[in-house]
């Protein structure tokens, strides 16, 4: 069986999803918070919220004549955003456990059922 290059994620899976609200770790965006936008998988990383924002210039068209600059989010890093504990509002790891026959996703630092 061939090995996984370096590059590639043989485990396509991150610990958060889209909707949900995180907080960011590190980086020029230290300890924003926003919910998730989009969930990358396959690259490992999430578009946050109001986070990572740059000026994008968008080309002239039919509709839009002159052309002009936008506002968009940049995909980050999985591993810099973490969950926000439902309970305390703070950065939190998960476990996952079944309850009732199904696998859900706890709060690490409280014990709390995220979904």
């Amino acid at each position: 069986m061939p090995r996984p290059s370096a590059g590639s994620h043989h485990n396509d899976k991150l610990h958060v999803k889209k909707g949900d609200q995180v907080v960011v770790l590190s980086g020029k965006h230290k300890g924003k918070t926003g919910k998730i936008l989009l969930a990358l998988p396959r690259d490992q990383k999430v578009v946050v919220e109001g986070v990572n924002m740059v000026i994008k210039n968008v080309k002239p068209s039919a509709t839009n004549p002159t052309g002009s600059q936008e506002q968009r989010e940049l995909a980050l890093h999985a591993s810099k955003v973490a969950l926000v504990d439902p309970e305390t509002g703070k950065a939190t790891r998960i476990r996952k456990t079944i309850v009732d026959g199904k696998k859900v996703r706890v709060a690490v630092a409280s014990g709390k059922v995220i979904d």
